[in-house]
């Protein structure tokens, strides 16, 4: 049964530095592992982009940042998040949790996105906390939550615990004309690129930062600039780059939602000429956006290679969710669970991790916040997620790696139809040109991915046709068939209990690796 009114549909089951010690070399080398840098923690940096995808060639625009950080370290070929959406996915990042743990559902302040539950739940316990506690100088600049800084989240004078150094945007993206909570203090921007374009205002806190920082004090930045999302606002020198390019016209691209969830059913195919233009202008200014972000990243190297801290620092780079540009009809947006929107870049080097390496092994974005921590010495706290430094730097620690995650989003509706869609009727939301709408609240879904043993995706809707999608991506890597009606019962039997226990998970109980045969499912 087709379903587009306001009423939500039921849930589906739920299915400080240490001293070194002066004895021995021995113990002097084991006290000194890769967490203390001649034996002083090491510092770490993490940047992180906005809705930039890798499977449409997202990273194209990022020359320097491949060769900086990629061709310097590793990158991650299986990188995921675990919900397609901003602050949901932020929200895991700093607390190294599910959705359906740090209860954040969509950016809407309705949907704890820096709500006072948020704050007084997971963010009294998120990534800067524990730094802070390991005595970590810890830095932000740049977007925060979409709701951060709204009058009901606390406006700019609530700065999140553990943040000695706070220069975050209030409210969503923006690259000028925006405000600041510095420290608590509002500090309002306007149009001058010199002084207010975002992203090399981010760049150039942080630089006066490192500038100004203590020289034994290791550091904690995070650096989330606006590129490449809404409005697209590219820097002047940069806004003809691209001229000529066009969204990638492969794959899923301008096809049927055939055999897909309600939503993907009601695109009309082919696209509209206007559409198929607005998402090719989108597509380029995206990629200019990223431009300042690549500079970004070579200047910040420079600087740490310039104060003989580059040796010494881990630098991440990631993105919070992927990117659809013409996928299934769909014009421009994130939230679904296809690879375009739930893949992400992610790269990583410093001390110990071997250059040019390429690893396969599959990582969440709940994954960074215990990594980090385990990078910084600290006692790693119950989380979701699982520190992937084993998978990067084999030859200083020793560990597993998952065998399937968890990818589950939470449908976000209008109970109103859409003044410029009357026709459509209620339930849907972020409706574009043409009225195609990227979200509704039957686009509630859970998702088992698996990429060891098979490389299967298997996916359950809260709506009212129970709709199940599934996916064989070794032949179909465009999931453009739905199989569901072709696969072995028993398979889908099976991938239904490893759902029901992902979306029930907790701590360590989320860190399958194989444990009692969960996820381990093989082709015959």
């Amino acid at each position: 049964m087709a379903y587009s009114e306001g009423t939500p549909p039921p849930r589906h089951a739920q299915t400080g530095s240490s001293l070194c010690p002066a004895v021995s070399l021995f113990l002097v080398l084991f006290t000194c592992n890769v967490r203390y840098a001649a034996c002083g923690a090491s510092n770490i940096v993490l940047i992180l982009s906005d809705d930039q995808d890798v499977e449409l060639g997202g990273m194209t625009p990022m020359k320097k940042t491949k060769l900086l950080i990629g061709d310097a370290g590793a990158t991650f070929s299986n990188a995921y998040t675990a919900t397609a959406l901003g602050c949901p996915s932020r929200s895991s990042i700093l607390t190294g949790n599910y959705p359906h743990n740090h209860a954040v559902r969509n950016d809407s302040l309705a949907g704890n996105c820096s709500s006072p539950l948020w704050q007084k739940g997971p963010e009294a316990l998120a990534l800067p906390v524990y730094l802070s506690k390991r005595k970590y100088r810890t830095f932000f600049a740049g977007k925060y939550l979409e709701q951060y800084g709204t009058k009901e989240a606390g406006e700019f004078a609530h700065v999140p615990p553990g943040w000695d150094l706070w220069h975050a945007l209030v409210g969503d993206t923006k690259y000028y004309n925006y405000s600041l909570s510095v420290n608590g203090k509002e500090e309002k921007h306007g149009d001058s690129y010199e002084k207010d374009y975002f992203t090399d205002l981010i760049l150039n806190r942080s630089l006066e930062f490192l500038d100004k920082r203590s020289p034994g004090q290791p550091f904690f930045m995070m650096l989330s600039p606006p590129a490449a999302h809404a409005p697209w606002t590219a820097a002047p020198q940069y806004q003809k780059a691209f001229s000529d390019v066009k969204a990638p016209r492969d794959g899923s691209f301008n096809k049927p939602g055939k055999d897909k969830h309600w939503l993907l059913r009601q695109p009309a195919n082919p696209m509209a000429s206007s559409s198929m233009d607005f998402l090719d202008d989108a597509y380029r200014k995206r990629w200019q956006t990223l431009l300042s972000v690549d500079d970004m990243v070579e200047k910040l190297v420079k600087k740490l290679e310039d104060s003989k801290e580059l040796n010494n620092t881990y630098i991440f780079y990631a993105s919070d969710n992927g990117f659809h540009a013409g996928q299934f009809s769909l014009p421009i947006d994130k939230r679904q669970l296809y690879e375009f929107d739930i893949r992400v870049p992610l790269m990583v080097r410093g001390p110990g991790i071997a250059p040019k390496q390429i690893v396969k092994a599959p990582v969440l974005n709940i994954d960074l916040a215990p990594t980090i921590l385990d990078i910084s010495g600290s006692d790693l706290p119950i989380m979701d997620g699982q520190s992937f430094l084993s998978q990067m730097a084999p030859s200083l620690r020793s560990g597993p790696s998952r065998s399937c995650f968890l990818v589950e989003h939470t449908g976000e509706g209008s109970p109103v139809p859409d003044p410029a869609c009357p026709k459509l009727g209620r339930g849907l939301s972020h409706c574009l040109p043409n009225c195609v709408c990227e979200d509704s609240y039957n686009n509630t879904y859970a998702c088992v991915r698996t990429l060891v043993g098979i490389n299967l995706q298997y996916c359950e809707f809260s709506d009212y046709e129970s709709f199940v999608e599934v996916y064989n991506l070794t032949s179909d890597l465009s999931q453009l068939e739905n199989i569901v009606k072709k696969v072995d019962p028993a398979l889908l039997q099976a991938m239904n209990q490893h759902l029901i226990k992902l979306q029930s998970c907790a701590g360590s109980s989320c860190h399958d690796n194989g444990v009692n045969g969960l996820c381990q499912t093989t082709t015959k």
